[in-house]
């Protein structure tokens, strides 16, 4: 059996990952590339939490693709801004699914 090394309890029960998530301050924003935008999420403390774990769920979700740059997560986005407004929205309500307060995320 795992043990977390921050807390001591065992990984199934680790509660490091969540205290965590309500210390982070989250941007959601757009960045003009060649072709899209492109939705960027930055903020999310790489050393705290599987930003990679993060980055996946909501490729899966938005059926998008993606990277993560610089502690960074990159989407890609839409060219139409009315649509690029909404998965912006549509981003911020799955990180609120995936355990961030509505207070972190700008």
């Amino acid at each position: 059996m795992e043990v977390c090394p921050k807390c001591g309890l065992p990984k199934e029960a680790c509660v490091c990952e969540t205290l965590e998530k309500s210390k982070q301050k989250i941007q959601v924003s757009t960045e003009k590339r060649k072709f899209k935008e492109m939705a960027v999420i930055s903020g999310i403390d790489s050393k705290a939490i599987d930003i990679r774990k993060i980055a996946k769920e909501l490729k899966t979700e938005f059926a998008c693709g993606g990277t993560i740059k610089n502690d960074k997560i990159e989407l890609q986005g839409h060219k139409d801004k009315v649509q690029q407004k909404n998965f912006l929205k549509k981003i911020q309500e799955k990180l609120k699914k995936m355990g961030f307060s509505a207070e972190v995320i700008e």
